[in-house]
């Protein structure tokens, strides 16, 4: 089995990947393959909302950043952690420009997959950075991963050093990587028995003016 982990800060060895790391080390711990990916120092445009995906199942814009790369390794993978600094009570722009082309792309494949947001601020806007993230997972049917608090940890300026001093932010980082390793067990035993995700109801689509 293996985990993606996607580093949103610009930062690549910051307060965000220092985070990820401790997620990885038990998940490698718990004989689980982790890949941590750089996402925010790369220049993910937005969705254009051109519809080029529904028709050939990659992104117009992959082969400049990419992102059908990591999409054929979404396909692959078992499970994801999505990490973000915080920028103004939100998650980094970059990152979330990739997770809209990511999941308008290739939904199909991270769908029933365990996920998981990860923030880290100096001070605030933890919570709803993790809210923004996390709703991509529940319109996606994806089950989303918890630890003994909210996935956060704490320090300033992209400066790893000051997270690994946030011994609960630490503490609760290995937590959320043996939690993601026990729900991979068991989406694996569940499967060995005979247990499918189910095929939800299609069709129905309403907008608000009719």
């Amino acid at each position: 089995m293996k985990v993606l982990l996607f580093n949103g800060s610009p930062h690549k060895d910051g307060c965000t990947f220092n985070a990820l790391s401790q997620v990885a080390k038990e998940l490698e711990t718990a004989g689980i393959e982790a890949q941590i990916l750089q996402i925010g120092s790369k220049a993910f445009r937005g969705c254009t909302a051109c519809g080029g995906c529904k028709a050939t199942g990659q992104c117009v814009l992959g082969k400049e950043d990419g992102l059908n790369e990591i999409l054929a390794l979404c396909r692959e993978a078992d499970g994801f952690v999505f990490g973000s600094p915080v920028y103004y009570a939100s998650a980094n722009g970059t990152l979330i420009s990739f997770m809209d082309r990511l999941f308008y792309t290739g939904g199909q494949f991270l769908a029933h997959k365990p996920a998981a947001a990860v923030a880290s601020a100096r001070r605030a806007g933890t919570t709803a950075t993790l809210d923004e993230i996390q709703k991509y997972f529940t319109i996606n049917q994806m089950p989303i991963v918890s630890s003994t608090y909210w996935n956060m940890v704490h320090g300033g300026n992209g400066r790893g050093q000051e997270a690994a001093q946030d011994l609960e932010g630490m503490q609760t980082m290995r937590n959320l990587g043996k939690n993601m390793a026990w729900l991979l067990r068991c989406i694996e035993a569940g499967k060995a028995a005979g247990i499918m995700p189910p095929e939800p109801d299609r069709g129905a689509r309403t907008d608000f003016i009719r």
